[in-house]
């Protein structure tokens, strides 16, 4: 047969040998023709459903008389350089439902271009114009490739993507929509690419639903709007855990998460196919609100991107939604740059916010906030500013350039801050009032002071340098604690300065070259000062004002220019092996003044006064470590002349105590396997037994936290030693009961807003005087839920635990994993809970032997053989997640003892026979009646 060949077709109006309308020419034409149309205006709609191409020569102008102008229906039909003209601007002028059709060059006006159902068109420099509603609608399973498109004039949306429908756009512009640029909701995914989308009347693009989108390469700018809106649980793939960092594979599906110094490059891997809410190398600026907004539960996350000149926010995350930041400028913003408000979660790497007209950070609510390697500076308000129960982590960061502070802290907030900076501050460096910090290897300077603590909790600075020209380098306010370890203030009216009633807690570090005093004690306030130095000071190295308190060890007061140590009316103070040289007086104080020193070293001072003092066989400990819980066999001191006085002991105390620690040690060595934990009991208790000595002796005790971390799975001896730790504390007259409070997760946390708080209070008050025994304390804040209850109560008890610091042992156990999860959800946990007890499962022989104890106990005995099988059966016994260790001893010795007594029932002796039988039949237990392995 010969082939037949495709003829091309002409459609001219009046020319001879050529169709007079297109749609003839389209169904005379067959598979792969090719049609050319002359200029003019064509009406008539077309309908497509074959392969075919149709070529305009010169303007051709198809203007449908109603409905859509081109509908293509299966087929790969390309047209080329056509106008396609719509009568009704809220209508299809263009609609592809099917097939692959390609529009080249095409100008569409007055109605949009809707892709519907699965098909998989192509548009390239196209342009749509004058539509109403939107200009671009896809919709069902369709793909569509659009390059080059213009969309302008239209009083809608500019493109919607809906459905499980993708777009990838590249090289587009969309301008003056009156409406949203780009919408993508439902289950869609758009990639855009080299897209510049000006001047919308709302958002520049909206990510809705659980909808992905990837821009990369864009421009968005002069939006009435946000820049990108990105709400719902768009971004968010099937299942993912908050808090987790996230990255996406080729194919769409969830991987392991990334390293954080990976994410810079993961963020942009098939950006165009990958699930997820992803801008690399995009640029936000002159928006109407927020450059970027993330809300609901939605995640997105933004690499190398420009976000400047913004009216709003630049990028404020809120509701459950997560965002990353890799190499982002949030800059030159009219509002702060970056907002992290509810449970948002926000983490940001290498990024600068900067030179804004509010904060550089503001984190409220339940915020999340984790910073490595950014740049905060040139705020209008406090660069970084924390409020509600804000938890950030900052690392590396630099932070300054304000009129205000350089971070403040507030209300129930939390800062975790390591290797930072904070220069160039008017007010103060850091600020807390009412939340909780500690700073780790940061440098802090503020104009007026360098740190001010105002605040219920602890907060603490270790490794740091403190540095102000103005008031104070660091504040302690009122009924305030702290702790200080090896932190440097210089400069400063007053180096170091603790309020009324304030309780700190100095180990190392310097006060050097202050401007008045170097540290300034008043009324009521009662540190804990150890080898500190103080140089150099304009004034007294140590001022302690009217009715001051504290104990001051090993520290070194060197070339003041007023007495090294002025101790003021009705104050308080112990030295002891303190140093003071290079000044002319060593200590001024007045008559009321009670001033205690022990071996003080005194050099290069005219007139030392201090080696001159009388010292005390028993110096008492400063009220900053003296407890307020009677110790059982001391008397309390008393006004009548000859009785005993404060400090002295009864006479039968000590052996009853050393009685009861012996039947406590017995009853440790007793327990089976632990090897490790009971060394570490051992351990503890030699230790407290030099803390109980030491301040009986008026020496301060070594810088110890009794509260402990026990680590293991189930069964394994946690609660036993718990109650056996209370005892040892209660016989050395740590803890005035040494009872063991059991709590969980349900006698903590309630069940609704304040709830939780007197309820965490009430059971943490039964323990006062013994050990309060938190387990599977991890399920406080469980994994994935975050607008959960749990975390209230860890924060009531973390200030539980310094209000009574000296009244209570708090020992949280559970899985090892899982217990470094809860030591991470709280700034003042870690500082707590600085040692972890690992109990060790149980080997076989060790179950055997807790077998056997419970069979000694119940008046049972093991045949010979009896124990070789129990030896076997552990060893095959699974370990899993259901496997108990000690519980699951216990429960193999119950289902032996109940199966002993159904094999001696079924012997069918009567009851006097039973009360007769050999004492053997009823107390030995065989190797039969060990229970089947898989009951277990």
């Amino acid at each position: 047969m010969r082939e037949v060949k495709s003829v091309a077709q002409r459609v001219a109006p009046g020319s001879w040998g050529a169709h007079r309308s297109i749609g003839a020419a389209v169904r005379d034409a067959r598979p792969g023709g090719v049609i050319t149309v002359q200029a003019g205006t064509y009406t008539e709609g077309l309908v497509l459903d074959k392969d075919i191409v149709l070529v305009a020569k010169g303007t051709v102008r198809l203007v449908a008389p109603r409905g859509p102008a081109v509908t293509v229906h299966a087929g790969r039909a390309e047209l080329r350089g056509f106008t396609l003209v719509s009568p009704a601007p809220r209508e299809a002028a263009v609609l592809l439902r099917g097939g692959e059709p390609v529009l080249r060059d095409c100008e569409i006006t007055g109605g949009r271009v809707e892709v519907a159902a699965a098909a998989a068109p192509l548009l390239s420099g196209c342009s749509v114009r004058q539509a109403e509603g939107m200009a671009v609608r896809l919709t069902g399973t369709s793909r569509t490739t659009l390059e080059a498109l213009t969309v302008g004039g239209c009083t809608g949306d500019g493109v919607v993507v809906e459905d499980e429908a993708a777009l990838e756009l590249s090289d587009a512009l969309v301008d003056g929509v009156a409406g949203r640029g780009i919408v993508v909701t439902a289950g869609a995914h758009a990639a855009l690419t080299r897209c510049e989308i000006r001047g919308s009347g709302a958002a520049a693009v909206l990510v809705d639903g659980h909808a992905s989108a990837a821009l990369r390469e864009c421009r968005l700018y002069e939006a009435g709007g946000q820049g990108v809106w990105v709400r719902g649980t768009a971004g968010r793939s099937p299942g993912p855990q908050r808090h987790r960092r996230w990255d996406v594979g080729p194919s769409g599906e969830d991987q392991k998460p990334v390293a954080a110094s990976s994410s810079a490059d993961a963020a942009g891997r098939s950006a165009d196919r990958a699930q997820g809410v992803r801008l690399r190398d995009c640029e936000i600026f002159r928006t109407g609100r927020s450059g970027v907004l993330a809300e609901d539960a939605s995640a997105i996350v933004l690499d190398r991107c420009h976000v400047h000149r913004t009216t709003g926010a630049a990028v404020l995350v809120t509701g459950e939604a997560v965002a990353e930041l890799v190499s982002v400028r949030a800059v030159d913003c009219a509002d702060t740059a970056l907002v992290v408000s509810a449970t948002g979660n926000a983490t940001a790497r290498d990024s600068t916010f900067a030179r804004t007209g509010a904060n550089g950070l503001y984190a409220t609510g339940g915020a999340e906030v984790s910073l490595t390697g950014c740049t905060v500076r040139e705020t209008a308000y406090t660069a970084v500013h924390l409020g509600g129960s804000a938890r950030v982590k900052a690392r590396d960061c630099a932070i300054g350039g304000t009129p205000e502070h350089g971070a403040r802290v507030t209300e129930r907030a939390e800062l975790l801050a390591e290797r930072c900076e904070v220069t160039d501050v008017e007010l103060t460096g850091l600020c807390v009032e009412g939340g909780d910090a500690a700073l780790r290897g940061c440098r802090i300077e503020g104009d007026r002071d360098g740190v001010r603590l105002i605040t219920t909790h602890r907060p603490l600075l270790a490794d740091c340098v403190v540095t102000s020209i103005g008031e104070t380098g660091v504040r302690v306010g009122r009924d305030t604690g702290a702790r200080l370890e090896n932190v440097t203030i210089t400069g400063a009216t007053t180096g170091l300065l603790l309020e009324e009633d304030s309780t700190v807690l100095v180990e190392g570090g310097a006060v050097r070259e202050s401007r008045g005093s170097g540290v300034v004690v008043y009324a009521g306030a009662r540190p804990t000062v150890r080898g500190l130095t103080v140089a150099s000071a304009a004034k007294n190295a140590l001022y302690v004002g009217d009715g001051g308190e504290g104990r001051y060890d090993d520290c070194h007061f060197t070339e003041s220019r007023f007495p090294a140590v002025y101790a003021g009316a009705r104050s308080r103070i112990v030295l002891r092996r303190c140093a003071v040289d290079g000044t002319e007086t060593d200590l001024l104080r007045d008559e009321e003044a009670e001033v205690y020193a022990q071996h003080c070293h005194v050099e290069d001072v005219a007139d030392p006064v201090l080696p001159t003092l009388p010292t005390l066989p028993t110096l008492p400990p400063p009220a900053a470590e003296r407890g307020s819980t009677p110790v059982p066999g001391v008397r309390r001191a008393v006004a009548t002349s000859g009785t005993a006085g404060e400090g002295e002991q009864d006479p039968e105390a000590p052996e009853a105590a050393a009685a009861q620690l012996e039947e406590l040690r017995a009853e440790l060595d007793q327990l089976v396997g632990l090897e490790g934990v009971k060394h570490d009991v051992v351990t503890l208790t030699r230790l407290m037994q030099m803390v109980k000595a030491r301040q009986d002796a008026g020496l301060a005790p070594p810088p110890l936290s009794r509260h402990l971390v026990f680590a293991g799975n189930p069964g394994t001896g946690k609660t036993t030693v718990a109650r056996l730790y209370g005892g040892f504390l209660a016989a050395l007259g740590l803890l005035s009961r040494g009872h063991l409070v059991e709590a969980d997760r349900g006698d903590l946390v309630g069940e609704y807003v304040g709830h939780t708080a007197p309820r965490t209070t009430a059971v943490f008050r039964r323990a006062l005087g013994g050990v309060l025994f938190i387990d599977e304390a991890y399920s406080l804040v469980p994994q994935g839920q975050f607008t959960d209850f749990g975390s209230e109560a860890v924060s009531t008890l973390v200030k539980l635990m310094e209000d009574h610091r000296d009244e209570v042992v708090v020992i949280v156990a559970g899985y090892p994993n899982e217990m470094n999860r809860l030591l991470e959800s709280n700034a003042g946990l870690a500082s707590r809970f600085t040692r972890t007890l690992h109990f060790d499962d149980y080997s076989s022989s060790e179950l055997v032997r807790i077998v056997e104890h419970h069979a000694d106990s119940h008046q049972y005995t093991f045949a010979p053989q009896t124990t070789a099988a129990l030896h076997g059966y552990f060893e095959r016994l699974p370990r899993g997640e259901q496997f108990g260790n000690g519980r699951s001893a216990r429960q193999v010795f119950q289902r032996m003892t109940e199966r002993h007594a159904q094999r001696v029932a079924e012997l069918g002796l009567s009851a006097v026979d039973l009360a007769s039988a050999d004492e053997e039949l009823l107390t030995t237990l065989l190797p039969v009646d060990l229970p089947p392995e898989e009951v277990l």
